[in-house]
C-alpha cells in the first residue's frame, strides 16, 4: 500500500467529516469504498492501516443533522465493510459504533430516514457486515429484522430491491453457516443456534403471510415476497428449500388460483425455481410443485397462459408432460386462426379454446398473441416426437397460412375468420412469421414444402404493399430455404421466371432499403454457384444488375453492390481466368469510387473487394489485372480519411507481403494471440483460405528481390504511413506488420551486425519530405536540410557520396535503407504503447484522495463565493 495514502487519508477524513461538508460528485465516494473493499479482500485490516477511520465514523454520525446524505450513506457502508471481519466487528463494538450507526430510530429522529440514500446505505452496510455469526447475533439482538421487513415494501423500488436481496442473503447465510458447522462437526453455541432459528422462522413466516392476497394494498407485498422466494429457491440447499416450500406451498396454491395477472410473471419465476432445483426427498412436495405448474398451464387469462407456457419452454426442463402442455397452449392460437387442427382432440385445448377465441377477436390482443406463439414455434418443432402434438411439417404449413392471411388471402384458411381479419396487413406479424419461417427451413420434413414457400415469398416480393423490412426478411428467408434444400427440382420454370422478374423490378425500387436488400440477395445467391445458375441463369444477368447499382445515389447500395460483385466473380478468380474487357472497366470504376466517393461505406467495400480477389487468386501471374492495380489501390487507401479504409488497406498489404515472402525461413504470418479490441472484420467478405505459391529463398539476391517488390508495390511506404497514423487501430496493425517484416527479412539480409557501407546488400526507398513522412523522419533522427542548400546536398545520381546510417538525402526526398529503418523505428516500444487501451492512464488511490481534497477545498470556497463553479474530474 502507498505510504503517501496513509498520510493523506486523515486529511480526507477531516474534509468529509466536517460539518456541512459535501462533494459535487458522489462517485468519488463510491470509488473510495471500492478501494477499501479491494484492500479488505487482500487481507488488509482497515482499522490497523487507517486508525483515523475509528474517529471518522462517530464524528460523521454525531454531526448527522448537518452531514451530507451521501457522506452518511458512505459511512454506513464503510462501517459494514469494517464489521465484515470478526476483528473489525469486535473493535467497533468496543466503541459501541455498530449500535450507533445501525440504529434506525436515530436516523428517524434526526429526520434523515426519509432519504432513500440513507436507507440504501443502512441495508447495504448491514448486508456487508453479515459475514459471521457475531454479526448475525448483533442483527437479532438489536431487533433489526422488523425495520428490514418494513423496507421490503418501501416506496422506493431501489430500497425495496436492496431489502429483498438482504432478506435472501440472511437466510442463505444461516443455511451456509449451519451446513459448514455440521460438516466440520463443530459444537455451535446455543445462542448462535437460537439466532439462526429466530431469523429463519421469522422470515419464513413473514413470506407465508405476505403471499396471502387480501386486497389491492397487499399486491405489492405479495409481488416482493415472490421475488425473494424465487431468489431463495434458485440458490437454496435441500433443507432450506424444503422448509420454504412446506411453509409457503398452501399460500402459493391459493395465490395461483386467484388468477391475478399482475402476479403471473413473479409466480412463474417461483414455480420454475422450485421445479428446477433438485427434487426433494418429500414426494408430496414434488407433487405440490407439479400441481402448481399444471394449474398455471391450465387456468387463467390467455395472455397469462401464453407467458407461462413460453417461460416453461425457455427454461429447458426435461419434463415431457408439461412440455407437451406448454406446446399445446402456444399452438392453440395458430390452430384457431388457420384451422389446421394442430392439436387434434385434447381436453385441455378444448377447455381453453373458447376464451382464446374471444381474446383473439381484439386486433391488438390477436397480433400480440400470434407473435408470442410464433416466437416459440421453432423450439416446439425441436421437441421429442412424443411431446409434440403434431408433426413439424404441419407447423410450417400453419406459418405459411398465417403469412397468406397477412397478405389478404383468406381463402386458404378454414379457421376463425373474425380473428384472421385482424392479421391482414400486419407488418409486425409478417416480420415475425418470416423470421420463424427462416428458422424452420431446417425443420424435419419441411423441405417438401419448398415450392410452396417459394411461391408465397414471390407473392410477398411482388406485392406493392410490402414494407422494406418485410421484403428484406423475404429475401433472407428465401436464401435460407434455398441453402437448406439441395434438391431444387420442385422449383418450376415459372417460379424461376418470377424470381428473375422480381429481382429486376426491386433493384430499381424507389426505396433504397429495398434496392440494398435486392443487391445483397444477388450476392448471397451468387455465393451458391450452382444454385445461382439454376435460378438466375449465367452470371451475366447478375453482373449487369450489380454494375448498374454501382451508380446508385445511396452509398449503402453502392457498398452492397461491390460486395455482391466480389461474390459473383469469385469463381472466375479461383479458376485464374483471363481478365475480360468488362472486368477492366469494372476495376476502373472501383478506382473512381475509391478516390472520389464521398461515403466511407463504398470505399471500404472497394478494399474488401480487392482483399477477396487477392485471397482467391491462384498466383500473381494468373491475375495480372489485379497486380497492376495493387500500387494504386494501396496508395489511395492509405491516404483515405476513414480509419477502417486504412485498416483494410493494411490487410491488403499484409496479403501481398505474405504472398511475396511465403516460404521464407523464419517468416510467420500467424495473427497475434491477443487481437486488438478495435480490429475490423470484413463482414461481407468471404472467409477464404489464402492460396499461396510457396517459395524457398536461398541467396541474398532473392531477398533483395523480395524487399524490392514490396517497395515497388508501395507496401513499405503504406506500412510506414500507417505506423504514425492518428488512429490507433491503424498504427497497431502497421506496427505489427513492420515487426513481422523486420524479424523475418532483416536478420537474413544483414546478419547480426549493422551494415552501413555503401555496398551493403540492402534495399532502399525514397521517403517523402512532407505529410506523415515528417514524423517518420523525426523518429529516425533525419533533419531536413536548409532549402537554400538543397541543391548542394547531394547529386541524386552520384552513388559515391558517403551515406550516414543508410540515409541519403535527395532534394525533398530522402533515400533510406529499408532494413536500417526497420531496426531504427523502435517498434517494440511503440507496440507496447499502441496495445494499451485508451484508458490506460494509471488511476491511483492517491489521485482519488487528492481529488476529494481538492473538491473539499473548492466546496469551502463555493460557500464563501456563491458564483464559483466547482468542477471535479473523478475517474
Amino acid at each position: 500500500m502507498d505510504r503517501e495514502c496513509v498520510t493523506v487519508l486523515p486529511r480526507v477524513c477531516e474534509v468529509l467529516a466536517a460539518s456541512g461538508s459535501s462533494l459535487p460528485d458522489d462517485t468519488s465516494l463510491e470509488k473510495l469504498l471500492d478501494w477499501f473493499t479491494a484492500l479488505t479482500k487482500d487481507g488488509v485490516s482497515l482499522l490497523e492501516a487507517f486508525p483515523c477511520l475509528l474517529d471518522f465514523i462517530p464524528t460523521v454520525v454525531n454531526n448527522s443533522p448537518a452531514s451530507d446524505a451521501s457522506i452518511l450513506s458512505f459511512t454506513l457502508k464503510l462501517t459494514g465493510l469494517i464489521s465484515a471481519t470478526e476483528n473489525g466487528f469486535k473493535v467497533l463494538q468496543e466503541h459501541s459504533l455498530c449500535d450507533l450507526v445501525f440504529d434506525p430510530q436515530r436516523w428517524q429522529e434526526a429526520g434523515l430516514w426519509k432519504d432513500p440514500c440513507i436507507r440504501i446505505g443502512w441495508i447495504q452496510g448491514l448486508r456487508t457486515m453479515l459475514q459471521h455469526s457475531k454479526a448475525l447475533g448483533f442483527f437479532v439482538q438489536a431487533d433489526l429484522i422488523e425495520p428490514l421487513l418494513h423496507l421490503h415494501t418501501d416506496t422506493s423500488l431501489f430500497v425495496a430491491s436492496a431489502a429483498n436481496h438482504m432478506l435472501a442473503h440472511i437466510l442463505l447465510f444461516c443455511q451456509s453457516e449451519n451446513s459448514q458447522n455440521n460438516s466440520k462437526h463443530l459444537t455451535v453455541p446455543v445462542e448462535t443456534k437460537q439466532n439462526y432459528s429466530t431469523v429463519t422462522v421469522k422470515l419464513c413466516e413473514y413470506l407465508k403471510k405476505s403471499l396471502v392476497l387480501d386486497g389491492t394494498s397487499a399486491l405489492f407485498q405479495s409481488h416482493q415476497a415472490l421475488k425473494v422466494l424465487a431468489l431463495l429457491l434458485s440458490r437454496a440447499g435441500p433443507d432450506l428449500r424444503d422448509r420454504l416450500l412446506l411453509t409457503v406451498s398452501d399460500s402459493l396454491e391459493e395465490l395461483v388460483t386467484t388468477n391475478c395477472s399482475q402476479l403471473t410473471r413473479s409466480l412463474m419465476d417461483v414455480v420454475q425455481a422450485a421445479h428446477s432445483s433438485s427434487k426433494s426427498e418429500h414426494h408430496a412436495l414434488n407433487q405440490r410443485v407439479d400441481r402448481l405448474l399444471s394449474i398455471m398451464l391450465n387456468t387463467g387469462k390467455p395472455a397469462d397462459l401464453s407467458y407461462t407456457a413460453a417461460a416453461f419452454l425457455r427454461s429447458g426442463h426435461d419434463d415431457c408432460v408439461h412440455k407437451a402442455q406448454a406446446a399445446r397452449v402456444l399452438l392453440l392460437p395458430l390452430d384457431i386462426i388457420t384451422g389446421l387442427s394442430l392439436l387434434g382432440q385434447n381436453s385441455t385445448a378444448d377447455k381453453l379454446r373458447l376464451p382464446m377465441m374471444e381474446y383473439l377477436k381484439s386486433k391488438s390482443s390477436c397480433i400480440s398473441m400470434i407473435c408470442a406463439s410464433l416466437a416459440n414455434t421453432p423450439q416446439i418443432t425441436l421437441m421429442d416426437p412424443d411431446c409434440l402434438p403434431c408433426p413439424p411439417v404441419l407447423i410450417v404449413s400453419a406459418v405459411l397460412s398465417l403469412l397468406r392471411l397477412c397478405n389478404g388471402d383468406g381463402s386458404s384458411s378454414s379457421g376463425c375468420a373474425e380473428a384472421g381479419r385482424n392479421l391482414i396487413g400486419s407488418g409486425k406479424v409478417q416480420k415475425c412469421a418470416l423470421d420463424v419461417l427462416s428458422v424452420l427451413s431446417n425443420s424435419s420434413g419441411g423441405k417438401v414444402l419448398l415450392a410452396e414457400v417459394f411461391t408465397l415469398l414471390m407473392q410477398y416480393l411482388n406485392s406493392p404493399a410490402s414494407e422494406p423490412t418485410v421484403l428484406q426478411k423475404s429475401y433472407r428467408t428465401l436464401m435460407k430455404w434455398i441453402s437448406a434444400c439441395a434438391d431444387l427440382s420442385s422449383i418450376t420454370d415459372q417460379l424461376r421466371k418470377d424470381l428473375i422478374q422480381v429481382v429486376g423490378k426491386r433493384v430499381c425500387d424507389v426505396r433504397w432499403e429495398v434496392r440494398d436488400s435486392t443487391v445483397e440477395f444477388l450476392g448471397h445467391l451468387a455465393g451458391l454457384c450452382d444454385t445461382s445458375e439454376v435460378l438466375l441463369g449465367d452470371r451475366c444477368f447478375t453482373v449487369s444488375l450489380l454494375k448498374e447499382a454501382l451508380q446508385d445515389p445511396e452509398s449503402y447500395v453502392r457498398a452492397s453492390s461491390i460486395s455482391a460483385l466480389a461474390q459473383t466473380l469469385a469463381p472466375s478468380w479461383q479458376q485464374g481466368a483471363a481478365p475480360t474487357q468488362e472486368q477492366v472497366e469494372l476495376v476502373s470504376r472501383l478506382h473512381e469510387i475509391l478516390s472520389q466517393d464521398t461515403e466511407g461505406f463504398s470505399r471500404r467495400a472497394v478494399l474488401q473487394y480487392f482483399i477477396t480477389w487477392f485471397s482467391l487468386c491462384p498466383s500473381p501471374t494468373s491475375c495480372s489485372l489485379l497486380m497492376q492495380s495493387m500500387h494504386a489501390v494501396l496508395s489511395q487507401g492509405s491516404a483515405d480519411l476513414d480509419w477502417e479504409v486504412k485498416v483494410h488497406t493494411l490487410e491488403l498489404a499484409e496479403l501481398l507481403m505474405d504472398r511475396v515472402i511465403s516460404g521464407l525461413r523464419g517468416y510467420s504470418n500467424e495473427p497475434g494471440a491477443h487481437p486488438h479490441p478495435y480490429a475490423v472484420t470484413s463482414n461481407k467478405v468471404f472467409k477464404l483460405q489464402l492460396h499461396s505459391e510457396a517459395h524457398t529463398w536461398d541467396g541474398e539476391s532473392d531477398l533483395v528481390g523480395v524487399l524490392s517488390t514490396l517497395v515497388d508495390q508501395g507496401v513499405f511506404l503504406v506500412l510506414l504511413g500507417g505506423l504514425v497514423d492518428c488512429d490507433r487501430p491503424v498504427g497497431l496493425k502497421a506496427c505489427q506488420l513492420l515487426m513481422r517484416l523486420r524479424d523475418s527479412v532483416c536478420p537474413l539480409l544483414l546478419g547480426d551486425q549493422r551494415v552501413s557501407a555503401p555496398d551493403e546488400p540492402g534495399v532502399s526507398c525514397e521517403l517523402p519530405g512532407c505529410g506523415w513522412a515528417q514524423e517518420v523522419r523525426k523518429i529516425l533522427g533525419i533533419e531536413d536540410a536548409d532549402p537554400a542548400q538543397k541543391s548542394d546536398v547531394v547529386d541524386p545520381g552520384d552513388d559515391r557520396k558517403p551515406e550516414q546510417g543508410g540515409v541519403r538525402d535527395e532534394g525533398c526526398m530522402v533515400r533510406v535503407s529499408v532494413c536500417e529503418v526497420l531496426r531504427s523505428l523502435g517498434l517494440d516500444a511503440r507496440l507496447s504503447v499502441l496495445t494499451q487501451s485508451s484508458d490506460h492512464v494509471h488511476n491511483s488511490p492517491m489521485s482519488l484522495l487528492q481529488d476529494i481534497l481538492t473538491a473539499g477545498s473548492r466546496n469551502t470556497q463555493l460557500n464563501s463565493e456563491p458564483g464559483l463553479e466547482v468542477i471535479v474530474d473523478c475517474y
